[in-house]
């Protein structure tokens, strides 16, 4: 089905659909090697230098498993090599100076999370002017040697199939006043992320032809909680009464949206969308205050650029099976999360325990969900 969805989305999306569990076998057979290889063992006084570049911190994964993946991954694969890391902190700015220092440190490869996809093709320039070679993480870049992510309009179309799927559920359930069409708001990712347009485009994609009407849609500079709340609730106010749904692209939004509609005492919280498995977000979704995220396994993706930047650090020229507007890529495959999906997708996954996910809190929750047993 994922290559089915895929396909019809273009031709972009057609190479990508197409290469889904040949990709998946890739990285797998990638990572394999990087258990058996001789590798372990350093060629010399110093390989060489690994720049790690991210865009910044308000998205739990970047710090908490991003960063000390990839590390990690490097300090076994090549003892001797230095990795250096920055974080812009959402300046595209910033992020040009870090880059331009590690370069200057002697930085032998860059992997690269665009803060501003158009404003770090400079940076790709710059690198491959010095002869340094550049692994874009996560977000797109033209130019890159190497691309290394999710299928991002799969993501936005399991979202989007999603929210439609719990929308026209509930508006049989509960039909909208006067007859009329359920409305939803769209609030998408910075414009500046091209990984949120894709998103955009599976959740247009998923939406089209359905009887849902697109209230209002909005691009969350800087993809801020912050003004995601400010955004939807002058939303609530245009359309009183007549949000059915939220397509939030992520969970950090997502937890903005719902603060704003509960703020405004709407119970039960329309189903609302995210993505990126957070803890709080899976919280919410055992409550029952988000509908679904959407897992991508940011340890497998760390684990891979890691393996590629040892790799071509070494002059190796590791095989990609699709290609992308001339980079060679692998993308990795996401999965939805419901309620029912917690325990099989997440705790058996080993992405996140019940005692994380069962505070004091959501105890309660936690029972009706099936995660922990009622007290006797």
């Amino acid at each position: 089905m994922t290559g089915a969805l895929v396909r019809a989305g273009g031709a972009r999306r057609r190479a990508r659909g197409a290469v889904t569990a040949a990709v998946t076998a890739v990285v797998l057979a990638l990572l394999a090697l990087a258990g058996c290889a001789p590798s372990e063992e350093p060629a010399g006084p110093s390989e060489g230098t690994i720049g790690l570049l991210l865009p910044e911190a308000k998205t739990a994964r970047y710090e908490t498993t991003d960063r000390p993946t990839f590390v990690g991954v490097v300090e076994r694969r090549c003892p001797s090599c230095e990795v250096l890391y920055a974080n812009a902190a959402q300046d595209a700015a910033n992020q040009q100076q870090q880059a331009e220092s590690m370069l200057a440190r002697g930085a032998d490869v860059l992997v690269l999370d665009a803060v501003d996809a158009v404003a770090a093709v400079s940076v790709v320039a710059e690198a491959q002017r010095l002869g340094v070679p550049v692994i874009a993480y996560d977000r797109f870049v033209d130019g890159a040697n190497y691309y290394v992510s999710f299928d991002n309009e799969l993501i936005g179309y399991l979202m989007g199939e999603a929210l439609v799927g719990a929308v026209l559920d509930r508006a049989e359930q509960d039909p909208p006043a006067q007859g009329r069409r359920p409305g939803v708001l769209l609030v998408q990712g910075s414009p500046t992320d091209p990984n949120a347009a894709e998103l955009a485009a599976g959740a247009h994609r998923a939406l089209e032809g359905e009887d849902i009407d697109v209230l209002a849609e909005y691009d969350t500079p800087d993809w801020s909680p912050d003004k995601a709340t400010e955004w939807v609730e002058g939303q609530l106010t245009q359309y009183p009464g007549r949000v059915d749904g939220v397509f939030a692209a992520s969970d950090g939004i997502a937890g903005g949206a719902i603060a704003a509609m509960k703020a405004a005492g709407l119970d039960p919280v329309p189903p609302t969308t995210g993505q990126d498995g957070e803890l709080a977000a899976v919280q919410r979704v055992v409550s029952g205050d988000q509908y679904m995220t959407v897992y991508k396994a940011t340890t497998q993706q760390a684990r891979t650029a890691a393996e590629l930047a040892v790799r071509v650090l070494r002059g190796e020229d590791p095989r990609a099976t699709v290609v992308i507007d001339g980079v060679p890529s692998l993308l990795l495959a996401p999965r939805a999360v419901g309620v029912d999906d917690v325990r099989r997708v997440l705790v058996d996954g080993g992405v996140h325990t019940v005692d994380e996910i069962c505070t004091p809190s959501y105890v309660d929750a936690c029972v009706d969900a099936g995660l922990l047993e009622a007290a006797p």
